[in-house]
């Protein structure tokens, strides 16, 4: 086990901390570890009916382009993984679960980062708002596609959907999930 001797903030921003830590290895040696620090998220796979999902289009800067994804997104502050479902659902395809059932959980890059993302299928889903990617949205929404769950993990097979946790959660949904227990 690795013991944290220092931990020094390099940035602090709106959703994400990094810092710089000072570590000893379990031989004695010191090594430094630069970690991002997260609140958490929330990724929600949306069945519209029976075999049907629906995918959000949308533009990543990070990478460049445009990914097919399900609607996630970081908790806030006082906020329960499942309020943030069901805001992130409404923000991101104007729809509104009845149903919300947990997948599990996990750690979408824990070499770098301490990010716990909660994993839900949403279903019996109620329209609320006419039109999504609002303005006041600031991830740019391009398109919401509804596809069936067997399109989508064909999708996957060849490399159109690139997204981890539309990976993981299209796949838990089709194939079952693991029994996840809380970390």
């Amino acid at each position: 086990m690795e013991k944290t001797l220092q931990s020094e903030l390099i940035y602090g921003g709106r959703r994400i901390k990094l810092y710089r830590d000072e570590v000893e290895l379990p031989g004695g040696k010191k090594t430094y570890r630069e970690v991002v620090s997260h609140p958490g998220s929330v990724a929600v796979v949306p069945i519209v009916k029976e075999g049907e999902v629906l995918l959000i289009k949308q533009y990543r800067y990070a990478i460049k382009g445009l990914i097919y994804e399900i609607p996630a997104g970081t908790l806030e502050k006082g906020e329960t993984p499942e309020q943030c479902a069901m805001r992130e659902m409404v923000e991101e395809t104007g729809y509104l679960p009845r149903k919300l059932e947990k997948l599990g959980q996990f750690y979408p890059s824990p070499g770098v980062m301490n990010e716990l993302m909660h994993l839900y299928k949403a279903s019996q889903l109620v329209r609320r708002v006419p039109e999504i990617g609002a303005p006041t949205h600031e991830d740019s929404i391009e398109q919401v596609v509804t596809l069936r769950l067997s399109q989508a993990v064909d999708m996957i097979r060849k490399g159109e959907i690139v997204d981890g946790k539309t990976i993981c959660g299209l796949l838990w949904v089709v194939f079952g999930t693991p029994k996840v227990e809380q970390y």
